[in-house]
């Protein structure tokens, strides 16, 4: 449903694309894999949003990418990865993972933990191709993102506490609590997408619930408003 004075499009949680495959149960924001939806190929740069259920002792083989950056944001449990740089790490809930894909790398990411890992994966277009491809990882206590947006990557060098991604784009997150407003502006031209991870929220009064997407037009700010205490996901990008 899109507000047109507002320009907010709501994506509700159960139209999003689906897969189980037992070990992996994901929802899909924007077409991925056998999802195909004409009017959810990306929004601006932005191509993925996976909101992933990897199960006990599984997880993603090793597999190619180039030329996309792609960032984890760890929302229960860990994620353990590896690399053909020869990069092993671990990056648990509240943490962020970012990889460059560059001119090409292949990476496994695998839940060994005892507990179903959720995790949002977000692929972003890099702003120019090829390179070589990095990996890095960081923790983001969420007690430091209270009532606030705080960028965890970033393609900006004024970012300097964010992790650095290659493109045109700020990923952020807050952690809200019930009654508390946020607000965000995103400029002409830009695109902006919005996940609530926990709680439900108010984008300009329309309501988002849990795990809910909102497309965000460029040339406008609004006002986030939390119902619940609520955990915020948002990247802006071109």
């Amino acid at each position: 449903m899109i507000d047109t004075d507002t320009k907010i499009e709501r994506r509700p949680f159960a139209s999003l694309g689906h897969a189980n495959h037992g070990w992996l149960d994901a929802r899909h924001h924007f077409s991925f894999a056998n999802y195909h939806d004409p009017a959810r190929m990306g929004w601006g740069a932005i191509r993925v949003w996976n909101d992933d259920t990897i199960a006990p002792n599984s997880g993603f083989p090793p597999h190619p990418h180039r030329d996309m950056e792609i960032i984890t944001y760890v929302r229960s449990g860990a994620i353990t990865h590896q690399d053909s740089m020869g990069n092993v790490g671990k990056t648990e809930a509240g943490d962020v993972q970012v990889m460059s894909a560059g001119s090409g790398v292949r990476h496994a990411e695998y839940n060994l933990e005892a507990e179903p890992t959720t995790l949002f994966q977000i692929w972003i277009e890099p702003s120019k191709v090829g390179g070589q491809p990095s990996w890095g990882a960081k923790p983001f206590p969420k007690g430091d993102r209270s009532g606030k947006f705080v960028t965890l990557a970033s393609g900006f060098a004024e970012d300097s506490d964010a992790l650095p991604i290659r493109a045109d784009a700020r990923v952020m997150a807050a952690t809200v609590a019930a009654g508390e407003t946020l607000t965000h502006s995103v400029g002409e031209g830009r695109h902006a997408y919005l996940v609530p991870a926990t709680g439900a929220i108010a984008i300009d009064g329309q309501r988002f619930d849990a795990r809910d997407g909102a497309a965000l037009s460029g040339g406008q700010t609004v006002t986030i408003t939390a119902l619940d205490d609520a955990e915020i996901v948002l990247v802006d990008s071109e």
